[in-house]
């Protein structure tokens, strides 16, 4: 399948190094930050030591909410047990990157845990989540300050509608066209973006699922102010699924939307515990 990677650099830069505790990378310009991606699995405890064991994050909570922390996301976990797997869906995968790969390898192949090595780029490869349909897309990088950092979200729309995909998260959440700083595949690497998160498209096979109900069920962004970032989604004649609602016994603040090509989104203010 032929696959062109067209790529949203956020206005966000991640602190790669050791974060401060439960918190998240600076917003961009429009008050818009990568806040977290919710997923759907059977098993919560193992899913919790799979994501901080295996991977690197660290567990917090905030109120109900059961989040692992990377630098700049968190992975929201809930348990549901007929979710979907998220092969077959628009948002398939998501990426970390490590700044030593080989001793990451070394600790899965140790712990049991499923991963492969990419064909074409050996820097390159996926870590698989137990029992949840699940993959990480990692990346070695010996330049990264910390451990572990964000790198990237890939969505697959058909290849028709990149240019209209990327063109509405530029809009809707102010990000600048750009390209990733580490790809799979050689002779894409061209441009580095000071470590900012980018949200990455490829051409699907076909028409694929909305994400809804699948085990990536959304992403989630952070903002500064949910009613202004209403007000901004009204004037471009967009609109939440419901007007935002408090989580309770926190200070965070929700509402959703789904894109045009059926990823649901969540969209927070005051995420972080």
């Amino acid at each position: 399948m032929k696959t062109r990677h067209w790529l949203v650099a956020w206005l966000l830069v991640l602190a790669w190094s050791t974060p401060a505790p439960a918190q998240l990378a600076p917003p961009n310009d429009m008050g818009v930050a990568l806040g977290h991606i919710h997923v759907a699995v059977k098993d919560v405890e193992a899913q919790k030591r799979f994501w901080t064991d295996a991977l690197g994050g660290t567990l917090v909570t905030n109120g109900p909410l059961t989040l692992v922390q990377f630098p700049g996301v968190f992975i929201m976990l809930r348990q549901a047990d007929a979710a979907e797997p998220a092969a077959g869906s628009v948002f398939d995968h998501f990426g970390f990157v490590y700044k030593d790969i080989a001793a990451a390898r070394a600790r899965w192949k140790a712990a049991g845990v499923k991963f492969d090595v990419g064909e074409v780029n050996p820097n390159q490869g996926y870590v698989y989540a137990p029992d949840s349909g699940i993959r990480v897309e990692v990346f070695g990088d010996p330049s990264l300050p910390g451990s572990v950092g964000m790198d990237h979200v890939h969505l697959y729309p058909t290849e028709a509608d990149i240019p209209a995909m990327q063109a509405w998260y530029a809009r809707v959440f102010g990000g600048l066209p750009g390209k990733r700083q580490r790809v799979a595949r050689p002779g894409l690497i061209d441009c580095d973006y000071f470590h900012r998160f980018n949200l990455s498209f490829s051409a699907g096979a076909g028409k694929l699922a909305p994400t809804r109900g699948r085990a990536i069920d959304h992403l989630g962004f952070d903002v500064k102010n949910i009613e202004e970032f209403e007000k901004r989604l009204a004037a471009d004649g967009l609109k939440f699924d419901a007007p935002p609602r408090q989580v309770p016994n926190t200070r965070t603040r929700v509402a959703f939307l789904t894109d045009p090509w059926g990823t649901y989104i969540e969209v927070t203010e005051g995420l972080a515990p």
